[in-house]
């Protein structure tokens, strides 16, 4: 796991995340309350149309394009830098290989690096706080209109510690991945944006903690662009 400090008086936006957030059982269909029943998957794929992510092959940063919002009982965080990017040796964060950018009857899913997240606030005052990531965590998107996509946190995959006036523990999907529903918009840049979204969480601590929070709302909106050819745009279409 990598700790990543965000500072005095800081604290993260968690989830999307991505919470951007972002699959990876990898059949990604999310639902607001990031969990699916068998048959409200099993209708989701029988309806699902095909899906193309293109460049194929090419590598994508995500960038926090304005603030990311998470929210847990009486504690809201305000994130204003955040970023999952490509790294060398991994073939996260790239568009799946033809002919595995192309699905016939679904959505095209991809793995992704942890993102990061700094430069954060709490509406609580004399509050540090330490963000941990870790795993892999994932994105899908399906072709339609609007362009659906899904978001996927891994177990565990962000816990973030407070420490001063409030001390407390939050994990982002403590007992299992968690996927959240988003949108994708083609663009220059294309946008992923997460409205809303339920994560679910634990929260441990004392005083100021959200210990009775079992969900958390996640908002963000992410640039997502072309590493490998800057000069072109990841784009969903059919």
């Amino acid at each position: 796991m990598t700790p990543r400090s965000s500072g005095s008086r800081a604290l993260l936006a968690g989830g999307a995340g991505l919470a951007l957030t972002a699959s990876l059982g990898l059949g990604l269909a999310g639902t607001a309350d990031a969990r699916t029943t068998d048959a409200g998957t099993a209708r989701s794929a029988a309806d699902a149309g095909s899906t193309t992510v293109s460049p194929a092959g090419h590598a994508f940063s995500a960038t926090l394009n304005g603030t990311s919002t998470f929210k847990a009982g009486s504690v809201t965080v305000t994130c204003n830098v955040s970023s999952s990017v490509p790294a060398d040796g991994s073939d996260n964060n790239r568009v799946p290989a033809a002919p595995g950018n192309v699905n016939p009857a679904g959505p095209v899913a991809s793995a992704l690096n942890a993102p990061t997240y700094s430069d954060c606030a709490a509406n609580l005052p004399g509050v540090d706080v330490t963000v941990t990531t870790s795993g892999t965590w994932g994105v899908s998107m399906q072709y339609g209109s609007p362009i659906t996509a899904s978001l996927t946190v891994p177990k565990g995959g962000l816990v973030l510690k407070t420490t001063g006036l409030a001390n407390c523990t939050v994990t982002a999907a403590p007992d299992t991945a968690a996927t959240f529903p988003a949108a994708f918009t083609n663009g220059a840049p294309s946008q992923l944006v997460v409205t809303d979204a339920a994560v679910p969480v634990v929260a441990e601590g004392g005083f100021g903690c959200p210990t009775s929070a079992t969900s958390s709302l996640f908002n963000a909106t992410y640039d997502v662009t072309d590493v490998t050819d800057p000069a072109s745009q990841i784009t969903v279409g059919s």
